[in-house]
Parts: C-alpha cells; structure tokens; sequence
C-alpha cells in the first residue's frame, strides 16, 4: 500500500503542531525530506516510510532537536556533526568566529571546544594556523575529531582532554571559548530542546560566571605577548566578565555585539608592560 505524501506531510505538520513545535511546519518538512531519501518530490510513500515518519515525528514531539534527529548543524562554512555530547552550533557564536578573524595569529587555543565548530572554522579560514581543542568530555572531542577529518583539518589541529587549561602547556597567539554561561537560575526557563545538550556545556550550575573567572585566572600564562583572548558571553554579562577581564591583566578589553545588536564576545589583549 502506497501513501499520499502531501497528505503525509499536512498530517505531520499537524502533530508537531499540536505538540507545541515552534517550527512545525519547517520540522515536518525536514522529517519528510529524510523519509523520501534520494526519491524524486513527492513520490508515494510505503508502508515503511509511513512508519519511519511516525518514529521521527515522535521524537520532534519529545522536542529533541532537529539537528539531533538529522545528526548535522550548519555553522560559518560547514555542516557540523553534532549529538547529544555536544552544544549544538548557534548563528550567536559565529559572532565569536568573525571577531577572531580580525585578529593576526597563528596558534589558536578552543577552550571547552565541544563539536569543535569554532576552532575548526578557524583553521579552515587560516590555512597556515595550527590550533588545539580542549574538552573534560572524551565523547565530544570523538565529535571534535570526525567534524576536523570532514573539514580538511586535521593535520592541523590537537584535541586535548582539560578542565579548562588544567592539562594545557604552551602560548597561543590566540584563545577562544564558548563556556557555559547560564545561570542555574535561568535553566527552568530555557526552550525544551535545551534538555537534549549536555548540562555541563550550558550551566556552570552557579551565577554563570564561574568559567570565565577560571579562564581569565589563568589566561595570561598561556597567551603570547600581543595575544588575544576571545569569549562568548550571554547578553547581559559585559559587564562582569569585562571587569575579570580587566581584574586580570587583560588590556584593551571590548565588547563585540551579535546580528541582534546584543552583547556576544568580550575580547581582550595581552600587552606586556613595554606594549602599554
């Protein structure tokens, strides 16, 4: 028995509706486009693909992410691998990415580095820059590592298991970091789909400010003279992390707002006292 596709589609759209579903209408067709496969629009649909569909409008409707379903996020360049290990690449981060490009370097450290987006995109830009990526999660430096082989970097790139700079040796030219920055305040408020990331990349489980003040502590260590350090921050935190910045040796500290007009990246620089 075949099925109506169009019909197939409406009813899923529906369902995802009814659920809740903030993008029902894009998630049906995106959950349509993976059933169809490489068969031309609109072919009737069997029995097997009918099921298929109900499966995966199933587990929209327990609002896991449709990256998690389809196993892929697009960030700056690349379609990234992304699971349930990793945060999931954000347009708010590329913000990050772009700052960092208007920096001069040729080493860059990726603290917490997750599906490694940031330091991968990096490197893809920069073809004579090397970089190393830290994670605490073993299973989100595996993803790391298969989206750096996908992009064409991985001989250009070391992923290290670190709390933060706990396992870190040398200077980088350049240091960034998309660090858990939500308050354990503001969790319960946060979009069903959040449940499906990894806690520990979201939340410091305090006021969100816990990693920066880790980072910035030790910052200066690790960073050559006239190097950067660069980190995302949530929309109403300039402010703080500017002072630990600032409390912290960083010099010529700035906020770099996103697409939307908020606060996203404070970046600061390393200038030995000669520089200043």
């Amino acid at each position: 028995m075949t099925h109506d596709p169009k019909e197939a589609l409406q009813d899923a759209r529906r369902q995802l509706e009814i659920a809740g579903s903030p993008s029902a209408a894009r998630d049906a067709s995106v959950l349509m486009d993976i059933v169809q496969g490489d068969a031309p629009p609109w072919t009737e649909l069997t029995d097997d693909q009918i099921a298929q569909l109900q499966h995966l409008i199933q587990r929209r409707v327990q609002r896991e992410p449709i990256s998690h379903i389809i196993g892929k996020r697009a960030f700056w360049m690349h379609d990234f691998e992304v699971t349930p290990d990793v945060l999931d690449p954000r347009p708010d981060t590329e913000t990050l990415v772009e700052a960092a490009l208007t920096q001069s370097f040729q080493t860059v450290l990726d603290l917490g580095t997750g599906s490694g987006c940031i330091l991968i995109s990096l490197l893809h830009e920069r073809l004579g820059a090397h970089g190393t990526g830290t994670d605490v999660s073993a299973a989100a430096l595996g993803v790391a590592k298969r989206n750096a082989d996908k992009v064409g970097v991985a001989d250009r790139v070391s992923w290290t298991m670190s709390d933060w700079f706990s396992d870190v040796t040398g200077t980088y030219d350049l240091i960034v970091s998309n660090p858990p920055y939500i308050a354990l305040d503001e969790m319960a408020g946060l979009a069903p789909e959040l449940s499906h990331e990894p806690r520990m990349a979201l939340t410091d489980e305090q006021d969100g400010l816990s990693a920066y003040r880790a980072i910035t502590r030790n910052a200066l260590r690790h960073m050559t003279p006239k190097g950067r350090l660069m980190v995302e921050i949530g929309p109403t935190q300039a402010a703080a992390v500017t002072a630990l910045f600032t409390a912290n040796g960083l010099s010529n500290v700035s906020t770099q707002k996103d697409l939307n007009g908020r606060d996203r990246v404070v970046c600061g620089a390393f200038l030995p006292q000669t520089d200043q």
